[in-house]
């Protein structure tokens, strides 16, 4: 694949809405003279539908996209995931944990206004940090002991190539920032976090272009790159698409998905005017 690899990475868990179309957009556009991919996050088998998958490719077509075939779908790809998560454990860098979302909160001891929040939600107060793997049960989450696991990896250094924050960035002090992160969950063999940096690797993706609200996440996939011995892409954030009322887009905002606007005789060239492009 010569020049930039991108890649537009959605879940078929309902429509595609505007701010979906800025994103697939912007990541053609950043392709431009290279290669935009389109990858199917579908790890969470529960809430993904083949419904919405085929909905994502009419949609994109219709906004004139194209990429190469076959798409890579994660939930093809445990394999590979549970690979990294072997080698992760290798290093002594993961532990089981049985903490429910409530167990985490009481065990904070604190009001949900004081509760240290990161990338992805509470952060976790390390309370099974002590488990050994052998201890693993077929219901327990496997996290990374992010203390280790910065010490093993050494410094972090990434190149954002987003308009808000342009340069090198060297994320610091991730056990306090994000804490002890998800690696896998029941159900799923694999988290967001584990199966992008491997997948990402696997196709050759020289910039990841998503969404502003996914900036705090890069130094954990930066971590896992450098712990997994993958290659550190550049990586590009774009300004979020919001309602009226200033709120991001979400799949449940019926009135914004791509379909809805097609269906009232809106063209593609207009949609994409709406969204700046």
């Amino acid at each position: 694949m010569a020049g930039r690899v991108t890649r537009f990475a959605p879940s078929p868990t309902g429509p595609l809405h505007l701010g979906h179309a800025f994103s697939a957009l912007t990541v053609w556009q950043r392709a431009a003279g290279g290669t935009a991919l389109l990858r199917i996050e579908d790890i969470d088998r529960s809430r993904c539908r083949p419904e919405w998958e085929a909905r994502i490719f009419d949609d994109l077509h219709w906004l004139g996209l194209d990429w190469p075939e076959p798409v890579l779908r994660q939930s093809d790809r445990g394999e590979a995931y549970r690979a990294a998560l072997d080698r992760l454990t290798a290093m002594g860098l993961t532990y089981p944990c049985r903490c429910s979302r409530a167990d985490i909160r009481a065990a904070l001891a604190a009001p949900q206004e004081g509760v240290p929040v990161g990338p992805d939600g509470i952060l976790y107060p390390g309370t099974c940090r002590g488990r050994p793997m052998a201890e693993a049960g077929p219901d327990d989450a496997i996290r990374l002991d992010m203390a280790r696991a910065e010490e093993r990896a050494g410094g972090l250094r990434f190149h954002e190539t987003g308009p808000e924050a342009e340069g090198w960035h060297e994320p610091q002090d991730l056990a306090r920032t994000v804490g002890d992160v998800v690696l896998a969950r029941r159900g799923f063999g694999t988290s967001y976090h584990l199966a992008v940096v491997v997948d990402d690797a696997a196709q050759g993706v020289t910039e990841v272009v998503r969404g502003a609200d996914l900036f705090e996440a890069t130094a954990i996939h930066v971590l896992l790159q450098r712990l997994l011995g993958l290659p550190v892409p550049d990586f590009h954030h774009h300004r979020l698409i919001r309602d009226a009322a200033g709120k991001r887009l979400a799949k449940r905002d019926d009135s914004k998905a791509l379909a809805k606007y097609r269906a009232e005789g809106m063209s593609p060239a207009e949609v994409r005017a709406l969204v700046g492009f």
